[in-house]
């Protein structure tokens, strides 16, 4: 029996960065039982070349990346979602759209890379920094054992990996 993939929607406000990288790392790192998407509320038009850069090194191919409204996967024709995870503290306060099949649902805050000022090895360090919290959280996403838990129960997992707290270098 082929067993199930699982599609895995990050949502942050510009989908330009953590939403993407996120998409990148959940499908490399799964090895086929999570299929990642991206999209953002209010999405910028434009991928971060930083996070171009960081999904590179995790062999995800690059050039689908495009930064994307929610609304394509409020769609009837869009995937259906098992899964929606917020990486941004104000994506994670609007008010998103109804989804269907009521997807497991969690917010893991991570800084915005993006809001990064500075020369490029500034901004190269904090796409690093999060880069890595968010492979961290997702190491422990991918190692849950989805198909035999129940709804409830993966809900409070994926619920506690956004609670759990994230190295900051």
């Amino acid at each position: 029996m082929t067993e199930k993939t699982y599609n895995v929607l990050f949502l942050c406000t510009g989908n330009s960065a953590r939403s993407i990288m996120a998409e990148a790392l959940v499908t490399t790192m799964s090895k086929g039982r999570f299929q990642g998407y991206s999209a953002g509320s209010k999405p910028g038009g434009k991928v971060n070349p930083f996070a171009i850069e960081k999904v590179k090194e995790t062999g995800y191919p690059v050039e689908n990346l495009r930064s994307k409204s929610w609304d394509e996967f409020a769609r009837p024709e869009a995937p259906h979602m098992d899964f929606i995870i917020t990486v941004c503290d104000n994506a994670a306060g609007e008010v998103c759209p109804i989804w269907p099949g009521h997807p497991a649902t969690a917010h893991w805050s991570f800084e915005d890379p993006a809001a990064v000022e500075g020369a490029d090895d500034e901004k190269h360090a904090a796409f690093t920094k999060i880069f890595r919290q968010i492979m961290a959280r997702m190491q422990s996403f991918v190692s849950l054992p989805v198909q035999t838990l129940d709804k409830h129960a993966i809900h409070q997992e994926i619920r506690k990996i956004g609670e759990t707290p994230v190295a900051s270098a």
